[in-house]
């Protein structure tokens, strides 16, 4: 087993190797080369999972570098947890790929983009299958590096090229965070390897701190409130590279994070605490912000913020199995919606969904697909999302979180809300804009997905259902405690916002019974929204723009005070070069003077000096 793990990241790493080398040469070709080594892992993966629902586990390690008694290690950890990533991670990343082939068609640099696509993926496997956190560190380095490639792949776009930094930078600044926590986990522990770690008791302060740093590190590459700002930017990359950040590599890998240190976590009621709430206030606060976007890819960012954010609080209310399950049914329905976004949006030219209008009509998989996909995000009953927000919904309920679960079920009803303006807006109605009139269907290579991923949004939320006895929840915890009696007010909570928010976006946005004007653009509320509550003016105000006056400031003086002392003191050097190069005439009688000059100046400051007269 151990060598079929490595294979699953080697993969990928060679297939990025060889594009790197021949993919400007292979073309259009190389998706084979990308899709192949990532269908190849998806085979590995559920070899390994089988593995793991047979009852075994894998750990393989070695020392790569010994500072002192600081050892670094390298290897790779099978595990429940692992198992379930790696084929989330491997399925998502080759239907995603085989997507690409129609979507970026004729693109000048296909070969880059798919060698990119395949160290992304390699980065966020091995970040999974790592047994320690420097590994992880340096796997998540990776996935934040080729997630800033990816976003800005044309970045012959300012848009792009700025979407990109901000990304890097924003998710920089989490990342600092995670590192302190390290370097405090290691004075505390001596060790870094995951094993050791969590079978450490941790005064509860201490646990507290280092988990709450670590943490950081999640708000950031999972866009939690305040560094979210980064994600509905980063919309400027392609459409596939969309979906497979928002799916099940960047914004997963802190989710992924979070659940990895969880013994950490759960020694610290405070670092649990501060996860839910940070969550909570994410997924409220991104769902408010989605009604009044009108770019069909930056609303299912905000979606993805928000259904992130839902994670978070699952996994800090105590019901880690769901935040999990969430994770894992979030990845085929967001996939699937930003695929299918993306087929409009190759039809259409544009991604304002007011350009768009009665596609349905000529877009029939499309339309279907996201539909689907819209109704599993809302949690409309039986579908997948349906299952694992209720579970999420329950943990808040049985723990006692009532605040949360309130404002949780309130974030469903907006949830389905503002996807189904999307679905009401696009696919039904008038054609509106010139290219709605003449579109088509995309062709079967990125149709076929879209079917794949429909499939899987229906149907893959039954696993963790009560009707097979929550057996995700039972496998991914080892069969302690997941299964349960359902809850059936919570349940019926559940679907009845999901079924209310639907309903009130028909009224809105399907039929002609309510006026377009319900809500004046000047009503502040609407303006907050529209703004984005604001943050990234205060973010320009309060910090980018002192950072650049501080920069400035800094330029000028270096350019004028300590540039200007060295070339002041060059420029005196040069004159007074100049100024003796005057006297070097070349006449022996013009030195012997000067010598003689010299001699007599000289015996009268010596006589001055001896007291002569």
């Amino acid at each position: 087993m151990n060598y079929y793990l490595a294979l699953i990241v080697l993969l990928p790493v060679l297939s990025f190797i060889t594009l790197l080398i021949f993919g400007k040469r292979m073309g259009e070709k190389s998706s084979y080369v990308s899709i192949a080594a990532v269908l190849a892992g998806f085979a590995l993966s559920i070899k390994a999972l089988l593995y793991v629902m047979d009852g075994g586990h894998a750990k393989i390690a070695f020392t790569w570098l010994s500072i002192g008694n600081f050892d670094v290690t390298f290897g790779l950890l099978l595990d429940e947890l692992t198992a379930v990533m790696l084929v989330v991670v491997t399925l998502v990343s080759a239907l995603v790929q085989i997507f690409s082939i129609g979507y970026m068609h004729g693109d000048k640099r296909i070969g880059w983009f798919f060698a990119s696509l395949s160290m992304f993926t390699a980065s966020m496997l091995l970040l999974v299958l790592s047994p320690n956190f420097i590994q992880m560190y340096i796997a998540w380095e990776g996935v934040g590096l080729f997630s800033y490639l990816l976003i800005g792949f044309w970045f012959e776009k300012k848009s792009a090229s700025d979407a990109a930094k901000k990304a890097f930078l924003v998710t920089r600044v989490g990342d600092l965070g995670f590192v302190i926590g390290l370097i405090l986990l290691y004075v505390t522990a001596g060790t870094l390897d995951m094993d050791k770690v969590f079978a450490m008791q941790f005064a509860p302060v201490v646990a507290g701190t280092i988990s709450i740093l670590i943490f950081f590190g999640a708000i950031g590459k999972s866009a939690q409130f305040p560094l979210h700002v980064w994600l509905p930017d980063a919309m400027e990359g392609p459409t596939p590279v969309s979906a497979l950040i928002h799916a099940a590599t960047m914004v997963a890998a802190g989710v992924f994070l979070v659940a990895r240190a969880y013994p950490l976590f759960e020694q610290s009621p405070a670092a649990m605490q501060f996860v839910a709430v940070i969550g909570t206030i994410t997924a409220f606060m991104a769902a408010t912000i989605a009604l009044t976007i009108t770019d069909i890819k930056r609303v299912l960012a905000y979606s993805t913020v928000s259904q992130l954010g839902y994670m978070m609080m699952g996994l800090g209310v105590g019901a880690y199995a769901a935040g999990m399950f969430h994770l894992f049914t979030h990845a085929f329905f967001k996939a699937l919606l930003f695929l299918s976004a993306g087929s409009v949006i190759h039809a259409v030219h544009s991604q304002e969904i007011f350009d768009m209008g009665g596609l349905g009509r000529k877009m029939k998989i499309t339309a279907i697909t996201f539909t689907i996909g819209g109704l599993a995000l809302a949690g409309f009953p039986f579908l997948s999302g349906f299952w694992s927000k209720d579970e999420i919904l329950l943990g808040a309920y049985q723990s006692g979180h009532m605040a949360i679960f309130w404002i949780g079920l309130l974030t469903a009803l907006l949830t389905a809300f503002y996807i189904f303006r999307v679905v009401f807006i696009v696919f039904l109605g008038k054609p509106r804009g010139h290219h709605s009139e003449h579109v088509q269907e995309s062709p079967a290579v990125m149709s076929v997905p879209l079917i794949i991923f429909g499939a899987l949004a229906l149907s893959a939320g039954l696993i963790g259902s009560p009707l097979t006895g929550n057996a995700f929840q039972s496998f991914l915890t080892g069969g302690h405690g997941a299964e349960h009696h359902p809850d059936y007010m919570v349940m019926g909570l559940s679907g009845a916002v999901a079924l209310l928010g639907i309903f009130a976006a028909w009224l809105r946005y399907g039929t002609r019974l309510l006026p377009a004007n319900i809500i004046s653009k000047d009503n502040l509320i609407y303006k907050l929204l529209v703004n984005k509550y604001y943050v990234d003016e205060f973010y320009y105000k309060y910090l980018v723009k002192p950072t650049h006056a501080i920069a400035q400031f800094a330029y000028t003086f270096d350019q004028r005070v300590i540039d200007g002392i060295v070339n002041g003191v060059a420029w005196i050097t040069v004159r007074f070069g100049i100024g003796l190069k005057r006297i070097q005439t070349g006449y022996v009688q013009g030195y012997a003077l000067y010598m003689l000059v010299g001699l007599i100046i000289l015996i009268i400051w010596s006589c001055r000096v001896l007291g002569l007269q």
